[in-house]
């Protein structure tokens, strides 16, 4: 007012965002473990959280795929068979998960995300170095999901502590509440087998935090690695020089090429020699389809995925395309050629609420429609307000934008003018969520609510010990998981 010394005509502009909810980030996922390096220019980034955008960037900062060395031996209960002999074909060594898994979460649709890498393929992977990880997150408050495809890498009993660890990341009032997706370890078994691995992990992973995560059943089989990308060096020495070698002189369907360039070749020694690989490979797989199927093993085995981190992809498409309200489920998963365990509609039965009071998601092929999520409840079956993934993230949305939006307020003097602000800010907020779908009612006055004033939800107690309190009641969607269609046929009336 001071600067209006001349009559005439004066612009103030208002900033339009002040006093304003915004709405938090929903689907970038945290994902921790094991890469082959982590550095920015020279500078390390092992235990640093760090964003990408890109499996471009991933590989710029994180490296390449782990090594994967396999073993091949005659046995007679083999998977693997060739003519009248049988073989196991078996990963030696620990199995690093992270980079496949993340190739996985872009492939379905993924975006922006954090990796914390807790160590390169030298370390085998421990419970204690991802749950230090976990702790690196402490400071970072954008994330919103929390996915560790390296757990079921572990022994069964450090998975599960591990797992337990990510649940209770969504109830610490100290950081920003995270979503944790879970693959359930030994998940490529049958659910008839005498150690059913749903019943199992049910009984192991307890009570707490289960509203803070959902969990996925089975493994998938999966595209993400091409057959190009598999050849000889991906043998154990020892069989390649050994029972490999036999195999493939011994296939009727050699060539004498092969066999003679077999006998010729030092292959232990090819390692070093890229060209002299790629040769041998090219001639191994023309020559010989025992050759030929070990390497579709072999790929076969590498291409199968825990579900966790293509569903860190599922739920942020979902978000960005409908709205972390809209239930992440009856989506197609990319990249995938089945599940690694059919599961039958009588079977699921037993996954929505097992007996120990846990929900699981199964991952379903459907004929003519590919292979869906066919699940939508958190691991927490019996509770009626978080059973479903959509309403217990929508409800950690709204917590955080509320409570970064009244920080603004703290300090503000405790009087009716803060108290109307604040309800309006909120109300605003809720109103347009609710417009967008978010919240269920006719109308707001029938999706939400927020009263906050003295002799409402403060005593003068309360307003002398700075004490402000804010009653918000939201009635978020819940997703149609059962659909009923009557049919009758009334008597005839002409």
């Amino acid at each position: 007012m001071s600067d209006m010394k001349t009559p005439g005509v004066y612009i103030a502009e208002r900033n339009p965002l002040a006093g304003a909810v915004v709405e938090v980030a929903t689907a970038v996922p945290a994902f921790i473990g094991y890469t082959a390096r982590a550095e920015d220019g020279g500078k390390s980034l092992f235990g640093v959280p760090w964003r990408i955008g890109s499996m471009a960037e991933f590989e710029r900062f994180f490296g390449g795929a782990p090594p994967a060395r396999f073993s091949l031996t005659e046995a007679a209960d083999g998977a693997f068979r060739v003519g009248a002999q049988r073989y196991t074909v078996a990963q030696t060594g620990p199995r690093f998960r992270l980079y496949h898994g993340m190739r996985h979460y872009f492939t379905n649709g993924g975006g922006a995300c954090w990796v914390v890498s807790v160590g390169d393929y030298t370390h085998a992977p421990s419970e204690e170095a991802l749950v230090r990880g976990i702790s690196a997150l402490q400071g970072e408050r954008e994330s919103s999901l929390l996915v560790v495809p390296d757990a079921v890498s572990l022994a069964l009993e450090a998975c599960i502590g591990l797992q337990q660890q990510m649940l209770r990341q969504g109830s610490d009032a100290r950081q920003r509440q995270r979503f944790a997706i879970l693959d359930v370890p030994n998940g490529d078994q049958e659910l008839d087998s005498p150690r059913d691995p749903v019943n199992d992990f049910c009984r192991r992973l307890g009570q707490t935090g289960l509203i803070n995560g959902a969990a996925y059943f089975p493994y998938l089989d999966t595209t993400v690695v091409d057959p190009h990308e598999v050849d000889w060096r991906h043998i154990e020495h020892a069989s390649l020089t050994g029972t490999v070698a036999a195999m493939v002189r011994a296939d009727a369907q050699a060539s004498k090429d092969v066999k003679r360039l077999l006998d010729a070749a030092e292959l232990g020694d090819q390692t070093a020699r890229p060209a002299g690989a790629a040769e041998l490979h090219e001639a191994l797989i023309a020559g010989s389809p025992a050759y030929g199927a070990l390497m579709a093993e072999i790929c076969r085995q590498m291409n199968r995925l825990g579900p966790c981190a293509a569903m860190a992809g599922v739920y942020a498409w979902v978000d960005h395309e409908r709205g972390v309200w809209k239930a992440p489920a009856n989506v197609r998963v990319a990249g995938v050629v089945k599940p690694a365990v059919p599961v039958s509609q009588e079977q699921q039965e037993g996954l929505n609420l097992s007996p120990q009071g846990q929900s699981i998601n199964a991952i379903r092929s459907f004929v003519g429609e590919g292979v869906l999520v066919w699940g939508a409840r958190t691991l927490d079956g019996n509770s009626l307000d978080g059973r479903y993934v959509n309403v217990r993230r929508t409800l950690m949305m709204v917590e955080e934008s509320c409570r970064l939006a009244c920080k603004a307020l703290v300090f503000e003097p405790h009087v009716a003018h803060t108290w109307v602000a604040i309800q309006s800010m909120l109300g605003d907020f809720l109103t347009i969520l609710w417009k967008r779908g978010g919240l269920a009612g006719a109308v707001p006055e029938q999706a939400f609510s927020v009263q906050c004033g003295l002799g409402e939800t403060m005593t003068a107690e309360d307003v002398q010990q700075g004490i402000l309190r804010v009653t918000v009641q939201v009635a978020v969607s819940r997703p149609a998981e059962f659909i009923e269609i009557t049919f009758q046929q009334p008597m005839q009336v002409s």
